[in-house]
């Protein structure tokens, strides 16, 4: 993979709007996605012994490396323009933002509720999903 990998909750309405937002917003086309939910998203949270039915995180692949939660949110805005500057809040400590991003996690489908199935990619976008 030599692109960032983005793998996301995809019956997640707030999930869907993050992702949609981030395709708006990588105007170089960096990222690519996958929900949890697609067979390369259960592939890898097989692969790497992670929970394959019950997902409250993000998770991003970048150059090799794993990053979940608070830290995959921060790398993920570091590759996008004019939102760096939010990256300000990632030298806050991890334990403060990762309780933050978990009690969104944990409130989300309850607060932005979600679909019966997963988001599909419209056909311009679908070379920037795998599935």
């Amino acid at each position: 993979m030599n692109s960032p990998v983005i793998l996301f909750d995809g019956v997640c309405n707030l999930c869907n709007s993050v992702v949609q937002f981030i395709i708006k917003k990588d105007k170089n086309k960096v990222f690519k996605f996958a929900s949890l939910q697609s067979k390369f998203g259960q592939n890898f949270l097989s692969e790497n012994k992670l929970a394959t039915q019950s997902f409250d995180t993000i998770i991003l692949i970048d150059a090799g490396q794993i990053f979940f939660k608070s830290k995959a949110v921060f790398k993920i805005i570091e590759k996008l323009p004019k939102f760096k500057w939010i990256c300000l809040v990632a030298n806050l400590p991890v334990s403060i933002t990762d309780f933050i991003y978990s009690f969104v996690s944990r409130n989300r489908l309850k607060w932005f509720g979600k679909q019966k199935n997963c988001w599909l990619p419209t056909p311009d976008l679908k070379d920037r999903f795998f599935s």
